[in-house]
């Protein structure tokens, strides 16, 4: 058994003390930092904080220049969450603005637009704690889904997924999904310097290309609360296919360790290696 970890007993629940009780048979040591950028997006974070375990270490929320209440509202809905002001613009900003701020060992993207739920996060903290260095949501392994995505957002999600997996080495079932998670330690090994929505493609390539050990997480996207989606299928898919054809030109820093292998029949199945 990892470290991390620490079964109940029959006597009960485990120990508080250094351990964060997850469940009544699941307790973990390393605190988990949730990040989630938004910006105007008051109406969706009551949804979004609702399903947000209460274990969690800390929430850091990223505002990038809302002109509505998303800040007071994020303070009303989790008092201790630490607001961080995005001085440049784009996704992959805003994350790598937060990620800067965890002090967690294990950190957690959510989307603010109530298309993710917050009660997965155990299954992604799972997969971290049982060997995996980068836990991945994806909707397409068996047991996930989605409510909010086109025929052709499906399509080039699809085609883009395949490319990667043949030009790196990769199994994945899908490719452009912001709900993931990982360790910390982990951003040093894939110095994220993208500033858009296809910061969540050159995370995926670049833990294949550093060799770190991936789990794919089935995970259910729901359909946006509110508000108006700021993703242009065409639009994204080209700046997501302008950096897949970049980091193919770019070299692997160390052999990879592990496929990644899709989660079967569970949520957090364990990781395998595949020499």
């Amino acid at each position: 058994m990892s470290s991390f970890l620490r079964p109940a007993t029959e006597q009960g629940p485990p120990a508080v003390g250094h351990y964060r009780p997850v469940t009544s048979h699941f307790a973990i040591a390393p605190p988990v930092s949730v990040v989630i950028p938004a910006m105007n997006e008051a109406e969706n974070l009551p949804y979004v904080f609702k399903t947000l375990p209460e274990w969690i270490h800390e929430v850091v929320l990223v505002d990038g220049n809302s002109t509505d209440d998303t800040v007071a509202v994020a303070r009303d809905l989790w008092p201790g969450v630490k607001v961080v002001g995005q001085r440049g613009k784009g996704k992959g900003d805003a994350l790598i603005t937060g990620f800067a701020e965890c002090t967690g060992e294990i950190i957690v993207m959510v989307d603010a637009d109530g298309s993710a739920d917050g009660n997965e996060i155990v299954s992604y903290v799972s997969a971290l704690v049982g060997g995996a260095d980068f836990a991945k949501g994806s909707r397409f392994a068996n047991g996930g889904g989605t409510d909010d995505m086109t025929p052709i957002r499906k399509l080039g999600n699809r085609v883009l997924c395949s490319l990667v997996n043949h030009k790196f080495g990769a199994r994945y079932t899908d490719l452009c999904y912001g709900y993931n998670a990982f360790w910390k330690h982990c951003l040093d090994e894939i110095a994220l310097d993208c500033a858009g929505f296809e910061v969540e493609t050159l995370m995926n390539i670049r833990v294949v290309k550093a060799g770190l050990r991936v789990q794919e997480i089935p995970s259910h996207e729901f359909v946006r609360i509110h508000g108006t989606s700021n993703l242009r299928a065409v639009r994204d898919g080209l700046r997501v296919l302008k950096v897949i054809l970049r980091e193919r030109g770019s070299r692997r820093r160390r052999p990879h360790r592990l496929a990644i292998a899709p989660a079967a029949n569970s949520k957090a199945a364990d990781s395998k290696d595949v020499s």
